[in-house]
């Protein structure tokens, strides 16, 4: 089962979602803000993305920019970073789609075009 990690409001989100709907992707959607990913979760997407851990940050958020994080981030170890983003789904980056053992973050349609 494909799961589709995203915040409706989310422009890029949505382009995304029309992706999935015209290339027949079947998926489950999952609201980021009312179903925020644990940190046991995204340490586990993180793993089988292969990407840094700073990709599954939104770093053109508001909290993350109120937060301070792009100065904060580069002292905190890994489990302390895991920690914050399961405290808000607004922290995550978006859209997350977890598919077997590929999960892409962001949407970058070439990327995307290896799940048909």
């Amino acid at each position: 089962m494909t799961t589709f990690v995203c915040y409706p409001k989310c422009t890029t989100c949505q382009k995304a979602k029309q992706w999935l709907d015209d290339n027949g992707v079947s998926y489950e959607q999952r609201h980021i803000k009312e179903e925020n990913p644990t940190a046991a979760e995204l340490q586990e997407w993180q793993a089988k993305s292969k990407l840094p851990l700073k990709k599954f940050f939104n770093t053109s958020g508001l909290l993350y920019k109120s937060l301070s994080l792009k100065d904060k981030l580069p002292t905190m170890s890994a489990a302390e970073q895991f920690a914050l983003l399961a405290t808000d789904g607004m922290l995550v980056k978006r859209p997350i789609l977890i598919s077997g053992d590929k999960v892409l973050v962001g949407f970058k349609e070439s990327e995307w075009e290896t799940l048909k």
